[in-house]
């Protein structure tokens, strides 16, 4: 099983969203469905793969950790 570092942007809040799961797709819905980030518009812009929930979990806080918009859209780009 994979675990994934995703990141999700919301045209209607201008804002992007680090998370990590096995199920991304799943994510995503749950999101929408319940607007539990304040928005339904949730898009997929990026992910990264790993083997272990541990390895996913301490990437997300790097990123996370940059508080940086330019550090995101930068990952996006490249």
């Amino acid at each position: 099983m994979m675990y994934h570092v995703y990141i999700l942007y919301s045209t209607s809040r201008d804002r992007y969203y680090v998370g990590h799961s096995e199920d991304v797709q799943r994510r995503i819905a749950e999101h929408n469905i319940r607007k539990n980030l304040g928005a339904n518009d949730w898009e997929l812009k990026y992910t990264e793969q790993f083997a272990t929930r541990a390895e996913a979990m301490k990437r997300e806080t790097e990123i996370k950790n940059k508080k940086k918009r330019s550090y995101i859209e930068q990952l996006i780009r490249a």
